[in-house]
């Protein structure tokens, strides 16, 4: 077999590189960065479209399978009572020697009806699944992973410094899944999916697994308890999160936007040729990528990604892709900044509430109302949902519920 120069490797991959972007949209700025063709929803969508139907041909070995096993907890809007929901969390247990139980693959089904794909998450993870009592069907999905290092709108709003940060992140976690599942979501249910994140449920389940672990660098003991969590939405700014209150309670807040830079645009194929190109050169690239895999999150596909670029020449701003995510932050203790900047030991978390009562305040404030306003949930029947997550049709507008995947909060 005659080779291939290594100069004409490189030019095929930056051509491949150039196509792809142009694909997608995109055209190039005069500062090296990405122009998206506008800031609307459905842009945001359509950039994600080619990752989604690659997250469907992922699943495709188990997800007839599992689909036809678990289809029975996904509801028709005829099953539901907007008055007699009454929702519950139930934490899913992690994966054995990467096998999942029914209750994660439920998870990963339910996540299939999102308009932006979902990433997996890294580092702590925990994982919810959100019933409706009154029916016993799947309300909603909850995951809770480690958060970015450096957040700028985050170490802002909370003010501490570096060394604040370094200790203090073990009390932080990243809420990069959340929200309702059709038909709930047509009811605002995403608002009550995102406001049990601010329960006693979800404290505790964080302390019982996570209180007494010892740090992987560090290897000391960690007396870890949550005080915040962060989301960002899916699709610039959100309306699903802004001003979420319960009467006096103050859930999530916005605090700022991301800096609009993130490896999303860059697909796992061209992901999976960047390693393969860096492989070959053998050198300090594929060094230094290799070196920093294990525990650096999203961090690593940055580098990656970054690695390849310069390598090849090409402008790593390109990283850049200028799709800003509104950022918000939640709040588990009153004081949480104060603790997290030293000025505070005890944690006020006297008005933390149980998932039960979250649940009926949110059924008056928003779910009752919008079913007396918009009926037509009822006429949602399982079958959409089916062909949701079989990617048989696109989910309609309404399914914003969805933290931004893919991207890395800067």
């Amino acid at each position: 077999m005659k080779a291939i120069p290594a100069f004409q490797s490189d030019a095929n991959l930056k051509r491949r590189i150039r196509l792809h972007l142009k694909s997608l949209g995109f055209t190039k700025a005069t500062d090296g960065s990405l122009c998206p063709p506008d800031l609307e929803k459905e842009t945001y969508r359509h950039l994600h479209r080619k990752q989604r139907k690659a997250k469907f041909d992922r699943s495709n070995p188990w997800l007839e399978e599992k689909l036809e096993e678990l289809k029975h907890h996904f509801a028709s809007g005829a099953e539901i009572n907007p008055e007699n929901i009454v929702a519950e969390l139930e934490e899913i247990p992690p994966s054995k020697q990467n096998k999942e139980d029914w209750r994660g693959y439920l998870f990963r089904l339910a996540s299939l009806t999102w308009s932006v794909p979902v990433s997996s998450g890294y580092g702590r993870r925990m994982r919810f699944l959100v019933w409706d009592r009154s029916n016993n069907k799947l309300m909603g999905i909850i995951a809770l992973g480690d958060p970015v290092f450096n957040m700028t709108a985050r170490d802002t709003h909370l003010g501490w410094n570096a060394k604040q940060r370094a200790k203090g992140l073990v009390n932080v976690m990243d809420a990069y899944v959340l929200g309702a599942v059709p038909p709930y979501n047509q009811l605002l249910a995403g608002k009550l999916v995102a406001c049990l994140v601010r329960t006693k449920e979800v404290a505790q389940a964080f302390e019982r697994k996570y209180g007494t672990t010892k740090g992987i660098i560090s290897g000391k003991r960690k007396h870890a308890r949550l005080f915040v969590v962060t989301t960002t939405s899916s699709l610039g700014r959100s309306s699903l999160y802004n001003r979420l209150r319960l009467g006096d309670t103050k859930f999530f807040e916005p605090i700022g936007f991301t800096a609009g830079w993130g490896h999303f645009q860059i697909n796992d194929r061209l992901f999976a040729e960047f390693r393969k190109f860096l492989a070959r050169k053998r050198g300090k690239y594929a060094k230094r990528a290799k070196a920093h895999q294990f525990g650096q999150g999203p961090n690593y596909r940055i580098r990656v990604v970054r690695l390849a670029l310069e390598s090849l020449g090409m402008n790593p701003d390109i990283l850049r892709h200028n799709l800003r995510r509104e950022v918000f932050l939640c709040a588990l203790a009153k004081n949480a900044a104060k603790l997290l900047t030293g000025r505070a030991v005890q944690p006020n978390v006297r008005d933390v509430v149980t998932a039960a009562e979250v649940s009926a305040a949110a059924r008056q404030r928003w779910l009752v109302p919008r079913a007396q306003r918009r009926p037509e949930f009822q006429n949602w029947n399982l079958e959409d949902t089916l062909r949701l997550i079989k990617g048989q049709s696109q989910p309609p507008a309404i399914i914003v519920a969805a933290p931004a995947p893919f991207a890395v909060n800067m």
